[in-house]
């Protein structure tokens, strides 16, 4: 698909769902990874499972003292970092505005938004001792529109949006391509126990898409391995959708 060789690269919320995909995904390309989560028992285990070139690190990515520790430690196994895939994620508490609570509203910010910064900021001196790389921020088909009862979960995802962008400007000087990918449903666990709880309304969003179904995470990992790889070289600032033409409508 992609020649990751040679690689160094953080994936957060590594240990389910896209990003274990990822995980085993630039694993198999080539790549030596970190994988980030707060998952302890099931990151281990994909770390175990995988062999030398995969690693686990305990990372809340809302906490900087948590990025420093894994960076130091990446860049202690393999290497300065060249790759950063901002890929944990919360997925918002789906009730009107009125009902949100302020503390409901900072945490999926904190996690969604505050981790991405702080990834970017804090992965900047060791992309630099690399000689560049790739920042790749998976932010929502619900970071280009909006949708009713998702107040907190819009905010995030298009700051993610937002910041991406910046960024991508402000490090290129540096070699940094920085880009963010937008996916429609991907059928992770948390996914599935969000539409399991919207009932009935989880199926119509679902149809709402052209292609009438949800994606697989392989299907957003391989964007993720793109963006990358040399391929994506002249790839900066981009939001790339991955949503079944959800956002095309």
């Amino acid at each position: 698909m992609f020649d990751l060789t040679g690689r160094v690269a953080i994936i957060t919320g590594g240990a389910s769902g896209i990003g274990a995909a990822a995980v085993r995904m630039f694993h198999e390309l080539g790549a030596s990874v970190t994988l980030g989560d707060i998952q302890t028992e099931a990151g281990e285990a994909l770390a175990s499972e995988l062999g030398d070139r995969v690693r686990f690190s305990r990372l809340d990515v809302s906490k900087q003292a948590d990025w420093e520790r894994t960076i130091e430690e990446t860049e202690a196994a393999f290497g300065p970092v060249n790759v950063l895939v901002n890929n944990a994620g919360h997925s918002g508490h789906w009730k009107p505005a009125s009902e949100l609570a302020l503390e409901e509203f900072r945490l999926v910010c904190a996690i969604n938004q505050d981790g991405v910064f702080l990834g970017m900021k804090l992965v900047l001196p060791s992309m630099i001792r690399a000689g560049g790389g790739s920042i790749i921020n998976n932010s929502s088909g619900y970071g280009l529109v909006g949708a009713a009862n998702n107040l907190d979960y819009c905010a995030s995802k298009f700051a993610v949006t937002g910041m991406t962008k910046a960024a991508a400007i402000e490090f290129a000087p540096s070699k940094i391509r920085v880009n963010s990918v937008h996916a429609g449903v991907v059928l992770t666990p948390m996914v599935r126990d969000t539409m399991s709880r919207l009932g009935a309304d989880g199926d119509a969003f679902i149809a709402r898409m052209p292609l009438n179904r949800g994606a697989e995470p392989s299907e957003i990992a391989s964007v993720f391995a793109f963006l990358a790889s040399d391929a994506a070289s002249f790839v900066t600032g981009a939001a790339l959708p991955v949503d079944g033409g959800l956002t095309a409508q």
